[in-house]
């Protein structure tokens, strides 16, 4: 376990040292959660042409409850037991050594990272209704992104980003089987992707609806234009 610990710490070293003025503003603004909004829109429109508004605001409803489970798993029950100081915080001697941007040190306790739990959640939901391979290579990319800014800004350790993905895998996974369940349960059967096409299949959604016209390069022109932004953004700090 000593050996795993260092591991972890020489991990967390590593990555906090691979540091830059431009980075430390554009990873700071990586781990702010509200910057993530436009595309959490995207995937919500995303579902209300898929779905229909009914069965995407159903969804919406779990997503809700799976990052509540998450965050409150992780953040009101485990880190209290386990009480492992976060790498910036000043009462761990590794903090001396933790490059720490804008003064940023997070909370007391670090393990599990409640933003990869959060992220993982969403990831494994969302892929369980979109079993499309760019969907999910999307989402995987955007989830490593989140969770390397956390070991960048020095306020988790890899062990705190593992358990805490573990932790959103497993809930995600959960509540999208609900979901699932629940909607064909009351013959509201959810849209499938067509593997071969690449295009959608099945039931379609509100075709009629604004949203008829969105597809899964939407929520890719979303993301990438967020990144664009967040560029732009630690550009003009400098």
């Amino acid at each position: 376990m000593t050996e795993i610990i260092q591991l972890d710490h020489n991990i967390l070293l590593f990555v906090n040292s691979l540091h830059c003025t431009f980075f430390d503003y554009f990873m700071e603004a990586c781990s702010d959660k509200y910057v993530w909004i436009p595309f959490y829109l995207a995937l919500f429109l995303l579902l209300i042409r898929t779905f229909g508004k009914k069965k995407a605001l159903l969804a919406l409803l779990f997503i809700a409850l799976t990052v509540l489970l998450t965050d409150q798993i992780t953040a009101s029950f485990i880190r209290p037991l386990v009480c492992r100081l976060r790498p910036s915080n000043l009462d761990n001697p590794l903090s001396a050594m933790v490059h720490v941007v804008e003064g940023y040190r997070g909370g007391s306790y670090g393990f599990p990272s409640s933003h990869a739990a959060n992220t993982a959640g969403l990831l494994f939901f969302i892929i369980q209704l979109f079993r499309r391979r760019a969907i999910v290579w999307l989402m995987v990319g955007w989830m490593v992104l989140v969770c390397y800014s956390r070991m960048y800004l020095g306020v988790h350790f890899l062990g705190d980003i593992l358990v805490g993905m573990a932790i959103g895998a497993i809930i995600g996974t959960l509540m999208a089987r609900l979901y699932m369940k629940l909607i064909t349960n009351y013959e509201l059967s959810a849209e499938r992707y067509d593997h071969s096409q690449g295009n959608d299949s099945g039931l379609k959604g509100d075709q009629t609806s604004p949203f008829s016209v969105l597809n899964s390069q939407f929520v890719f022109v979303v993301f990438f234009l967020t990144i664009l932004a967040l560029l732009i953004y630690a550009w003009a700090c400098l």
